[in-house]
């Protein structure tokens, strides 16, 4: 049920200092964040994730000093450990959504004090929601003359608050909220219906354009599921402008790629990434999910349009320009994860406006955003068919020729930890009982004589996720956090009473052990080894409190050295090879790897480890969902996971030559990055923000500057 909205004002003074000048949503090209200010997620609606602003710099980032912290527990009915957003700045004013009820704070820039807050309590609707906690951000939106706040409660109704007093702009939808359960084409529970979204709205040239996000589909209820479509909307008075079918209707183009009219009930195909907007040619382009059933796609079978598509539609009516598919007929939990990034290149002489989408499974797609075609050879290559039952499989798959793959793509006996010979011997050993192969190989059905489940890499997760890539116009080169570890890809017969789905992600039991009693999957599985994760991505692989891969849910075997099912590890260390967490730089005007490091001091449970007292263990770098911020001068991330430092127990902020991939400059935090860092320039003073939290340590914000000399 809908409810009027709390709002909770602490008024600022007029005489609130405030630099630069109004700046509307439209943020055009790929300039990066200008004028100091970071007015949209990604800095820019090119989502480059880069500022010109160089105050902070290699011989002042160890000077770092904190500004003002801002603590979220008070913001919601318990405190929040997931913090993943990117805050905005504008005219002084820092704006993000924050605590459990995902709140909206505006905060003074200089000294973080709070000047107004905005709160829905949105009831068994917002307890029932998909995509719970603070999400990701929030968008603004000006015309010069009055200015605004959009964001996405996690009901999924859209608000638009006034941005100098939090207050909804009641001539925006109704009373300033548009609910996004309705006027979608398709029926949708108002309270119980499975949409939701962490990603924040883009706007650009008056029209806002909002996604869908749905739960992890490891173990989907139905066959019959909400579809993820996307609509624009009118900026000033939330009407709704076009809807764009991401599974396409009868009649539409695409529909032919769904066999035996499975378009009719399938659903998912959301966008729950966060989007991109070239206002020079009016044009959207959307990451579109793969559509229901993360690991099984029998019930849908074909290529299945726009399932894993990267869609170019226009701005102004949502009719598509062109679309690329990455992955057909997805079986492995691919979907296009974060914003694509516009970059303006030069390719053996020639200049090209391209779009480059990161992605989970390790490449880079690049493409001529004016035409959808490849920058680089997309070639489309033969690959393994599997054999479960009722399965339809894609004979091809594309493969990125350039640039290379930033992150491990395949599991063999190569990739296995080798820290000692008999650590190596043991993951060979329970290695032996999956299936290993390249890129592509398809899931299996878990049997508990083998293979228990197809390994892959990178994970369900990735490779990169929500994150995303960062990206300098200047020198044009990308950059880009990925965790490298396994997910298990075992299918199992579910409990009919939770699903209607032939087979879900699982893993065969030992047929000896206990019986697992109510809740256990049939057939002697343990069914829905994808568990709901906050974090946006979906999958199996976790990451523990030290930033190390942890094992996967579901799994069948718990002995030591991981006897079967989801314990991958060997004595606790991770089954694979580091590094867990590494930082990569391409070249786009060459489409060459120039630099690749491990990002994150050696995780304490690893450094520590019995097995390893002697042995020289390089950095391996840590686990996390990691976006990375390009300056002038230097590439900035934080550390996923805890760790024993100098200063306690923390992470360490992390600053890097760009150009080299060489740390010059590390600073302390109490609690790991979660949420993308940004900068801005306030009094002359450049701030650097982002969200930490983890286990033990809640949510909050933490600002830092060069000192005062």
């Amino acid at each position: 049920m809908s409810l009027l909205p709390a709002v909770r004002m602490r008024h600022l003074s007029i005489g609130l200092v405030v630099i630069g000048i109004l700046t509307g949503a439209g943020v055009r090209g790929q300039s990066g964040a200008t004028i100091g200010e970071w007015p949209t997620y990604g800095g820019d609606l090119a989502n480059t994730r880069y500022s010109s602003l160089d105050q902070i710099n290699r011989d002042t980032f160890n000077k770092l000093e904190v500004a003002w912290r801002f603590k979220t527990d008070s913001l919601g009915p318990r405190p929040e450990f997931n913090f993943e957003g990117t805050p905005l700045m504008v005219d002084g004013i820092v704006y993000s959504t924050a605590g459990t009820r995902r709140a909206v704070v505006a905060l003074d820039a200089g000294t973080g004090e709070l000047i107004w807050m905005h709160s829905e309590n949105e009831g068994k609707r917002g307890e029932a929601a998909p995509r719970q906690l603070s999400g990701r951000g929030l968008a603004y939106w000006t015309d010069g003359r009055e200015s605004r706040i959009v964001y996405v409660t996690p009901g999924y109704r859209m608000v638009a608050l006034d941005a100098k007093t939090g207050i909804p702009v009641s001539s925006f939808g109704t009373r300033g909220i548009v609910d996004l359960k309705m006027d979608d084409d398709q029926p949708v529970d108002i309270e119980k219906g499975e949409m939701g979204l962490h990603a924040t709205p883009v706007i650009a040239k008056d029209v806002i354009v909002v996604g869908a996000a749905h739960l992890p589909g490891g173990a989907p209820k139905s066959r019959i599921h909400e579809k993820g479509f996307v609509r624009g909307y009118d900026a000033r008075t939330g009407k709704r402008l076009w809807i764009f079918h991401t599974i396409p209707l009868a009649g539409e183009y695409g529909n032919d790629t769904w066999e035996k009219d499975s378009w009719s009930y399938t659903g998912n195909a959301g966008v729950w990434a966060q989007m991109t907007v070239d206002e020079e040619s009016n044009t959207v382009f959307l990451p579109v999910e793969l559509p229901t059933g993360d690991y099984y796609g029998g019930h849908r079978p074909g290529n299945g349009l726009f399932g894993e598509s990267l869609v170019a539609v226009d701005l102004k009516t949502g009719q598509r320009k062109w679309h690329y598919q990455l992955v057909h007929h997805g079986i492995w939990d691919m979907d296009i994860p974060c914003a694509p990034i516009l970059a303006d290149i030069t390719v053996d002489g020639r200049q090209i406006k391209a779009v480059a989408q990161p992605t989970k499974q390790g490449w880079l797609y690049v493409f001529d955003r004016t035409n959808g075609q490849p920058v680089w050879p997309i070639e489309e290559r033969p690959v393994a068919k599997g054999d479960v039952p009722g399965e339809w499989y894609s004979p091809t798959q594309p493969f990125v020729t350039k640039p290379p793959a930033y992150d491990r793509q395949g599991v063999s006996l190569d990739d296995l930890i080798d820290f000692t010979p008999a650590l190596h011997e043991e993951a060979v050993k329970l290695a032996s009982r999956y299936k290993l192969g390249p890129i592509f190989t398809p899931p299996v059905v878990s049997r508990w004589e083998g293979p228990l489940a197809t390994l892959m890499l990178p994970a369900a997760t990735g490779g990169a996720n929500w994150q995303g890539g960062a990206f300098d116009p200047e020198t044009k080169m990308f950059y880009i956090f990925t965790n490298t570890a396994p997910t298990p890809l075992g299918l199992v017969k579910p409990d009919l009473a939770r699903s209607d789905f032939d087979w879900i992600q699982g893993t065969a039991r030992n047929p000896n052990a206990p019986s697992p009693g109510a809740g256990g999957a049939r057939s002697g599985g343990e069914g829905g080894g994808s568990a709901a994760s906050s974090q946006g991505g979906r999958g199996a692989v976790t990451i523990s409190e030290a930033g190390s891969p942890l094992p996967a849910a579901g799994g069948g075997g718990r002995g030591a050295g991981g006897e079967g099912g989801g314990n991958l590890t060997i004595q606790g260390l991770p089954l694979v090879k580091p590094p867990y967490g590494r930082i990569t730089a391409l070249d786009l005007n060459k489409g060459t790897l120039v630099w690749q490091i491990a990002h994150g001091e050696t995780p304490d449970n690893i450094k520590n480890h019995p097995a390893l007292k002697g042995v020289t263990i390089p950095r391996t770098g840590r686990q996390g969902r990691i976006g990375v911020l390009v300056t002038r001068t230097l590439a900035i991330a934080g550390e996923g996971g805890f760790a024993t430092t100098a200063n306690g127990r923390g992470a360490m902020l992390r600053a890097y030559d760009k150009a080299t991939g060489q740390e010059v400059g590390a600073v302390f935090m109490p609690a790991p990055q979660t949420g993308s860092p940004m900068t801005y320039l306030y009094n002359g003073k450049q701030y650097l923000v982002l969200a930490i939290s983890g286990q033990g340590y809640s949510a909050e914000l933490i600002a830092f500057r060069v000192p005062n000399s």
